[in-house]
């Protein structure tokens, strides 16, 4: 697997320890089928419309990281990437949903009753964002955020491989080439950079709980994504025996 935007020692150890995490995501049905353009639109609409609802507490969780730090660059930052994950992100889903394909299937899940709320994953991701970064210090704060610039990014690199030379009707191009951006690389490589300097100076237990939020951040990415093209939601139905009532 190809490292990409470490800034040091520490982010390079980090990246190394979650390779398999990163492999899984890599290998998902979902994002296969999202480069080659085959995924059902439908699921995907789903992934944009948990993705808008995560984001809503990812930005503010990095409001939370800009509050909190004593450095004026960083807290410029934090708040800057928090204005601007919504922004681009309406953006973009809007520009999405223009397409034809990508409308209808928004059209066929609300009239199957389909209502936009967070699934179990996408609401036990924000919780964990928001609580580590206004509860947690600083740098553990940091670290739980830093997986959805780093993982998109470097999957953003892995799908435009993955998709060659897309074609204007790619339903799915937009998305693709908003992850491989420059823009958003120099993004991912100053959050990193700043990962590296808070775990060079973090005293053992507390790096050892940095990397364990990181750790745990790039596990729910892979649900995230997993969940999405599984069309998770609240059903409890689906874990009880055949023929048993949910309430």
């Amino acid at each position: 697997m190809t490292v990409t935007f470490t800034a040091g020692p520490l982010t390079t150890q980090l990246w190394d320890r979650v390779g398999p995490i990163v492999k899984q995501i890599e290998e998902l049905p979902f994002l296969a089928q999202l480069a080659d353009g085959s995924l059902d639109p439908k699921a995907f609409v789903n992934y944009i419309s948990q993705d808008s609802l995560y984001l809503n507490g990812y930005a503010k969780a990095m409001s939370f990281l800009a509050a909190k730090t004593v450095d004026r660059e960083e807290s410029r930052f934090w708040a800057g990437s928090a204005a601007e994950a919504i922004t681009v992100e309406e953006e973009m889903h809007a520009e999405l949903l223009a397409d034809a394909r990508l409308a209808s299937a928004l059209e066929e899940l609300t009239a199957e009753g389909s209502r936009f709320k967070a699934s179990p994953t996408t609401l036990g991701y924000v919780s964990f964002l928001v609580a580590n970064a206004a509860s947690r210090a600083y740098g553990e704060g940091v670290a739980s955020v830093l997986p959805c610039f780093w993982v998109y990014a470097h999957m953003g690199k892995v799908l435009v491989d993955r998709a060659g030379q897309m074609a204007d009707d790619h339903p799915y191009r937009t998305w693709v080439q908003t992850y491989d951006s420059p823009d958003f690389d120099e993004s991912t490589r100053h959050a990193v950079q700043i990962l590296e300097q808070e775990l060079a100076k973090a005293p053992s237990e507390e790096a050892a709980r940095m990397r364990a939020a990181f750790e745990q951040a790039c596990v729910f990415e892979l649900h995230f994504w997993a969940s999405a093209h599984a069309m998770q939601n609240w059903d409890a139905s689906v874990f009880l025996p055949q023929g048993a009532a949910s309430v």
